[in-house]
């Protein structure tokens, strides 16, 4: 690969929002430094949703589908798509081999030294997080850069800037909230916006479709959607405050409340006012919970997507009220995609797709351990990759590739697996040609001991598991939009393969910045003017 160094509702939002046009054309076509950079995340958002319903889009992703350089063929470039290692390859322009994020379970939770400020929950902080992200950049060229990034989720929140300590936040339960690894309390502008309680006044709302239901093709009862539960439309919330609040994020609701807590944060902190560039980070996570109970073909997440595109348009014309529009510049991607449940896509896929179980191979590696008396939870199969521990107790090196060799041999002959490999070996193959091989080299450092690989054929689970997934290395999972708007940028569709690592360097050169270490990503110079 190229190395480089570059060269909300009604209620809440609309209190805010005011009629502003789209970029004017001479806004468009100035010259002057943007003064505030706006990265958007939308978890699980597969780049055919912004082709299959663009038609019905009147907002936010309206303009930036019509009015941005839009990367068409676009992907995660790594095995494991996953929400971790997707955030922490945006702004860093690396790999997850580079930035050491290579699982949500090895992701930003359980650092001793960063509990929560003011609520219960896992500790986090970027501390496995290496190496650096544009926020670095902008920060070693400028030091009165700023950066607000905000999510549902900690990880959202806290990747796409890197080890950076900026101003950074995610939901917990009913309330925004940070880790020590920020500061030792929260500042009062949080404070008095978790005060409002805007979630609570969701209690008893009911989601109900946008349009007229033969505005959706999709069909309404999929009993197999959402585990069987509350399937078809409407849905409505708790009545009860605190329980509505709990259950917000699957809900289109919860992107109302993260947009209008990032524009209070604009407001708050005078981000974007100059000369300086600024950053305003947002993970939308309700598309992927939402995503992760009804899947990729249902109205659930058709009207999801439909909702998120007015959000965004109340968002953009509030922030464009605030900053004049010339100064600003939007990048929208996603972390990862997802695959439908096998049941529902039968014909979608050749094989058809099965739901697998790793189980009997996992077993044959255990084997190996316990017939030489070493211990046998030193395996553990995640995510695809197979761990070997080798400091438990009796593991030996040649133990180690026994079992890994009893791993690979017993998953090759198990239906529904469609590549099984010492991962050691995969540095061999053609990884121009060979996209699977190519996404899982690209996926861990030297120092995190991953002995084989194992990937199901396009379309199938690993058995059971029954929610939507996404996490391999299928095109379903790491087909992705990118998306840069403002002035810097040409408008159009852009066909040529390119890969999230290539968002960083990018906008590092769209903002005159030069990063401070070898990239995996390179600059996409047919969207820059």
């Amino acid at each position: 690969m190229s190395i480089s160094r570059p060269v909300l509702a009604g209620s809440l939002l609309c209190a805010l929002c005011l009629l502003v046009p789209s970029v004017p054309r001479a806004a468009a076509q100035s010259r002057v430094k943007p003064t505030l950079l706006v990265f958007i995340t939308v978890d699980q958002l597969r780049e055919d949703y912004l082709e299959k319903w663009s038609s019905q889009f009147s907002g936010g992703l309206k303009r930036l589908v019509e009015g941005g350089a839009f990367f068409t063929n676009a992907f995660q470039d790594h095995a494991i798509t996953e929400t971790a290692p997707g955030h922490a390859s945006t702004m860093s322009g690396r790999f997850p081999r580079s930035t050491g994020i290579t699982r949500n379970i090895a992701g930003v939770n359980n650092d001793p030294n960063a509990p929560l400020i003011g609520v219960n929950g896992l500790s986090a902080s970027p501390f496995r997080f290496r190496g650096t992200t544009l926020t670095d950049w902008l920060t070693s060229a400028d030091a009165r850069t700023r950066a607000l990034s905000i999510s549902v989720k900690d990880r959202g929140a806290i990747l796409p800037i890197g080890r950076s300590k900026q101003q950074v936040y995610w939901y917990a339960g009913n309330t925004f909230t940070t880790s020590k690894y920020y500061g030792d309390s929260l500042p009062d502008w949080v404070k008095a916006f978790d005060a409002r309680h805007l979630p609570e006044h969701y209690a008893g709302k009911t989601w109900d479709l946008l349009l007229p239901p033969a505005s959706y093709p999709e069909p309404d009862s999929v009993p197999i959607e959402n585990q069987g539960r509350n399937f078809v439309f409407p849905k409505t919330l708790p009545s009860d405050s605190a329980a509505a609040a709990a259950v917000l994020p699957a809900s289109p609701f919860m992107d109302e409340v993260l947009a209008a807590f990032a524009l209070d944060g604009v407001q708050r902190l005078g981000l974007g006012k100059g000369p300086q560039t600024d950053i305003l980070a947002v993970s939308f996570s309700p598309t992927d919970y939402i995503g992760h109970a009804f899947g990729p073909d249902s109205r659930e997440i058709h009207d999801q997507i439909l909702r998120l595109d007015r959000t965004l348009g109340r968002f953009f014309d509030s922030l464009y009220k605030l900053r004049d529009p010339g100064t600003v510049i939007v990048a929208l991607t996603a972390d990862h995609g997802a695959t439908p449940l096998p049941e529902l896509s039968q014909q979608r896929y050749s094989p058809p797709p099965l739901r697998v179980s790793s189980r009997p191979a996992v077993a044959a590696a255990r084997a190996v351990l316990s017939a030489a008396g070493a211990d046998t939870l030193a395996v553990e199969l995640e995510s695809g990759a197979l761990f070997i521990d080798p400091t438990k107790s009796g593991v030996t090196p040649v133990l180690v590739n026994a079992a890994a060799d009893s791993f690979v041999a017993v998953a090759r002959r198990t239906p529904g697996v469609l590549m099984a490999e010492r991962f050691a070996a995969l540095a061999s193959r053609d990884l121009g040609k060979d996209v699977i091989a190519r996404r899982w080299v690209q996926m861990f450092p030297p120092d995190i001991p991953v002995q084989a690989v194992v990937t199901l054929t396009r379309g199938s689970y690993p058995d059971p598991f029954p929610v939507v997934l996404h996490g391999t290395p299928h095109d379903d999972d790491a087909h992705v939009p990118i998306i840069f708007f403002g002035a810097p940028f040409k408008a159009g569709r852009y066909a040529q393969f390119t890969r999230t690592v290539d968002i960083a360097p990018t906008l590092a050169q769209a903002l005159g910045v030069t990063p401070t270490e070898p990239l995996d990503g390179r600059v996409l110079t047919a969207a820059l003017r």
